[in-house]
């Protein structure tokens, strides 16, 4: 179909000043030609080291699609490698996850991203290659039964990059290089895994226009989760290389859009690292990536023959910028008109996951904070709010979530502010670390110690009668993975839990 190329052009114009950072990069593919190819500010303020379509740039989670890509290249047939879970949670006592379903996110297993915080990290601290296999064989429980819903897990990839290596006898690194990035034209594109050493010089930032950019530290080890570099180039060959292939049965990027599934036979969203969506009207396959300091997002329109690649060295929402140049360039307008919302702000506990809900409203619309990100959602005529994949509607003194996505409904009630301060040291059996409350004067901090030592005193809040807010606004990685939400239980221990790891039982010391 024809493109708008003018609205196309504006939007990709408009860049710079909306996505507010030091640098960025953006690139759009039709019909398998670069049809625009953008490059902007600096990959180091202070050097003055200029940002190109030839920077290599942590591409952070899109990472995961590579890692799925090899095993289905290497390996064939995911249930071949069902066995072999076992040796990485050894102590489990839920049924364990297939590999299939570490593929789409299903396993329920905890994402040791949020478990750091918990086993004391600090957030500029190391988190080395060995350290991954020994946090993941504590593990005991899932948060839910694997097959049954979607959380997104880290630990899905590294288990999947062990069991590739351990298969091929080959390097991890080297399939991408073989595998992957030569048969697509990627030219400089590789797997770099110490995030302490950044490719080209580039630097990742943290911060904003309000208190200023500062460059980000990150010292995690990622392999097949968030491991890989590229450039736009290269990322634009990806997609050009999608295109080429996209009649061929047995390609890739093909064999990864097949269905997924639920165990309940129900469809999933998300499958072998792709999350299936619908942007600008039209079914999309894509994924985004976080590290602290970068943001990566792309998208596949295959009944447009339309991608779009964005990449920043500074933490704005790379998933609104590749959604706004599909939008501008399919000349796509949304047909729903939004409402000013009335009676929206609140606090709601979903009581089944021990996970505080708050919603806040304000011009344009409702942001709502439970998973590891705001989600700005709008309200319809209708009365509900909707947006990013999430519905919520108001129903009496309760509301409901519905997350298709994750096949989650969520059910939470009202709850009235206020609350108490508590103190005391806890144990938590499943992650085997410690927890430490203490009130001084009225202010409430609580501290975690754990494998990777001891970590800060972080601000924890009472939200209502038995239930506290810890906000870890920097954990080692990119921002924090949700509040931690505290709940008091009747044998004078807490419950603990994020979106990325729920449920964690601390029993009083």
């Amino acid at each position: 179909m024809a493109l708008d190329l003018v609205a196309l052009e504006r939007a990709l114009d408009a860049l710079p000043q909306r996505f507010k950072g030091p640098g960025g990069v953006a690139g759009v593919v039709h019909e398998g030609r670069v049809i625009a190819r953008r490059a902007w500010g600096f990959a180091d303020l202070n050097a003055r080291r200029a940002l190109t379509a030839q920077t290599l740039l942590p591409i952070c989670s899109i990472t995961k699609q590579f890692t799925c890509a090899l095993l289905l290249d290497q390996i064939g047939d995911p249930a071949v490698l069902d066995a072999q879970v076992r040796a990485f949670l050894p102590d489990f006592t839920d049924p364990l996850p297939t590999v299939r379903q570490l593929c789409d996110n299903q396993s329920g297993l905890r994402d040791y991203w949020a478990l750091t915080v918990l086993h004391g990290a600090a957030p500029e601290g190391l988190f080395r290659r060995e350290d991954a296999a020994p946090l993941i064989a504590r593990m005991k429980t899932g948060h839910f039964p694997a097959g049954t819903a979607y959380s997104y897990c880290n630990c899905n990839y590294r288990i999947l990059s062990d069991m590739i290596e351990a298969g091929t006898g080959r390097d991890l690194g080297d399939l991408y290089a073989e595998r992957i990035f030569a048969p697509a034209g990627m030219a400089t594109a590789r797997l770099l895994p110490d995030t302490r050493v950044n490719a080209d010089g580039v630097v990742g930032y943290e911060g904003n226009d309000e208190v200023g950019f500062l460059p980000a530290v990150n010292g995690i080890h990622w392999r097949g989760d968030a491991g890989i570099s590229a450039s736009l180039d290269d990322m634009l060959a990806w997609e050009a290389f999608i295109d080429a292939t996209r009649d061929d049965g047995t390609g890739l990027y093909r064999r990864l859009t097949g269905p997924a599934k639920y165990g309940d036979g129900t469809p999933a969203s998300y499958g072998y690292g792709l999350r299936h969506d619908v942007v600008a009207g039209v079914k999309t396959t894509g994924h985004g990536g976080a590290l602290r300091g970068f943001r990566a997002h792309r998208l596949h329109a295959a009944s447009e023959r339309l991608s779009v690649v964005v990449m920043f060295n500074h933490e704005a929402a790379a998933s609104a910028a590749t959604a706004a140049l599909m939008e501008a360039a399919l000349g796509y307008q949304s047909p729903d008109a939004p409402v000013v919302p009335v009676g929206w702000d609140g606090i709601w506990l979903d009581e089944a996951n021990g996970l505080l809900v708050r919603t806040v409203q304000d011009a344009g619309g409702v942001v709502l904070r439970y998973a590891p990100s705001p989600s700005r959602l709008t309200v319809a005529a209708d009365g509900v709010a909707r947006g990013g994949g999430v519905t919520l509607t108001r129903t009496g003194e309760g509301l409901t979530m519905l997350r298709p996505a994750e096949n989650m409904v969520v059910r939470a009630r009202a709850l009235v502010p206020g609350g108490a301060a508590i103190s005391g040291r806890f144990w938590c059996d499943e992650v085997q670390a410690e927890m430490v409350v203490e009130s001084r004067d009225g202010a409430l901090f609580a501290g975690f110690d754990g494998m990777l030592g001891q970590g800060p005193m972080e601000r924890m809040y009472p939200v209502s009668e038995g239930l506290w807010v810890i906000t870890t606004r920097r954990s080692m990685d990119a921002a924090a993975p949700g509040d931690w939400t505290v709940l008091a239980l009747p044998d004078g221990g807490l419950q603990v839990g994020c979106w990325l790891a729920r449920g964690l039982r601390y029993r009083p010391l």
